[in-house]
């Protein structure tokens, strides 16, 4: 297993890095404080490829193999301080953009990947429902097949760039008594009628990551708008969650290296009875935690990714990428936090908006708790 980069993935690495450190952190306080997402910094990230790396060439994408997008997501996390456009930018890629490339007809896909690719057009995913979250095949949104078309009513929470999306993945059941048998997925276009996007919601992290709620009253769509078979809507949600929870994080192993130098740097520059605070044992060996996270997390990423490359089911090793690099962001930004002391607990240091956003982490693309009964099911307990 070899995960050495070619010069060419190295490259594209290192522009990521050194684009998003020069280009999309500034005036992130402010954005934060307000909510604001950066599209400006989306359309930048759009230019460099970000938004195209897993779609085939052919559709306007890069082509990129699994390893090598995750390795770019994870310099683009690296370099931007803004969690909340990364966040967007996967939650576009693995919630939408995969699943078209799978499942889409290649009239869906003609229509919509280049624009998607580009940056011209932002979207995103229509899973979960009030009474439905963990549970997600439960929901209660209906489509009803009226001649060439099909009528959605229901609504959907915690739905990721809703409020600038310009097309959506809505899940609905063609047939409850079925239940996850009755699924199916379909392509809704932001001026659908019947559809209503609320307000943004306001969130605990990832603030700049605008997420909204959807009503859908009569809402009609084209029978060409449905994604996949009818029917088809658990496949497909499947495959889409296994590339999400084995890739949407790499941003976060990014993130970590980025709070593991900051606090590298301060411990050596803070000095408390005399030396540096990273003299003593008990600052030390924190960093020292720090640095164990971000390895054994990144190695679970790299091997998941490799992984999917050589053709290999990952549905174990992406639930474990999952819950070890969630629950180790965590942990790693409690540390800065603590390492930094009563200047942690401040907004200007910009630890604890690192804690916040990363406690988000152990609840989207199913909880640690989810990811820990999909492992022990897989163990065979």
């Amino acid at each position: 297993m070899d995960f050495s980069w070619t010069p060419e993935q190295a490259e594209l690495r290192a522009a990521a890095a050194e684009m998003a450190a020069a280009e999309l952190n500034e005036g992130l306080a402010e954005r934060e404080k307000a909510g604001t997402f950066s599209l400006e910094g989306w359309r930048r990230c759009a230019e460099l490829g970000i938004q195209g790396l897993c779609v085939p060439e052919e559709h306007g994408g890069a082509g990129a193999d699994a390893l090598t997008t995750v390795g770019v997501l994870e310099r683009l996390g690296y370099g931007c301080k803004d969690n909340g456009l990364v966040f967007s930018i996967n939650a576009h890629m693995w919630t939408l953009q995969v699943p078209l490339v799978a499942f889409g007809s290649e009239e869906q896909k003609r229509r919509w990947l280049p624009g998607l690719c580009s940056g011209a057009l932002i979207g995103g995913n229509a899973m979960s429902e009030p009474a439905s979250g963990s549970d997600a095949y439960s929901l209660q949104t209906t489509a009803v097949r009226r001649d060439d078309r099909y009528v959605l009513n229901g609504s959907k929470v915690f739905v990721t760039n809703a409020p600038v999306a310009d097309l959506l993945l809505v899940f609905a059941n063609v047939d409850p008594e079925r239940r996850p048998s009755g699924v199916s997925a379909f392509l809704v276009e932001r001026d659908a009628p019947g559809l209503t996007v609320t307000r943004q919601v306001e969130k605990m992290g990832l603030k700049t990551s605008p997420m909204g709620e959807l009503f859908l009253d009569d809402c009609e769509v084209s029978a060409e708008a449905r994604l996949g078979k009818e029917g088809a809507g658990q496949t497909l949600f499947t495959h889409s969650m296994t590339w999400e929870r084995s890739s949407i994080l790499a941003g976060g192993v990014g993130a970590m290296e980025r709070l593991l130098e900051t606090c590298v740097a301060y411990a050596k520059g803070r000095e408390q009875f005399g030396q540096a605070i990273g003299k003593f044992q008990l600052v030390a060996s924190k960093l020292v935690d720090m640095k164990a996270r971000l390895e054994t997390s990144r190695a679970l990423l790299y091997k998941t990714a490799w992984l999917r490359d050589q053709g290999r089911s990952i549905f174990l090793e992406a639930a474990l990428a999952k819950l070890e690099i969630s629950e180790a962001w965590v942990r790693s930004a409690q540390d800065a936090v603590a390492i930094h002391g009563g200047y942690g607990y401040m907004c200007e240091y910009e630890v604890e908006r690192e804690l916040r956003d990363a406690m988000g982490s152990r609840l989207y693309s199913g909880t640690s708790e989810i990811q820990r009964t999909i492992i022990a099911a897989l163990m065979g307990l």
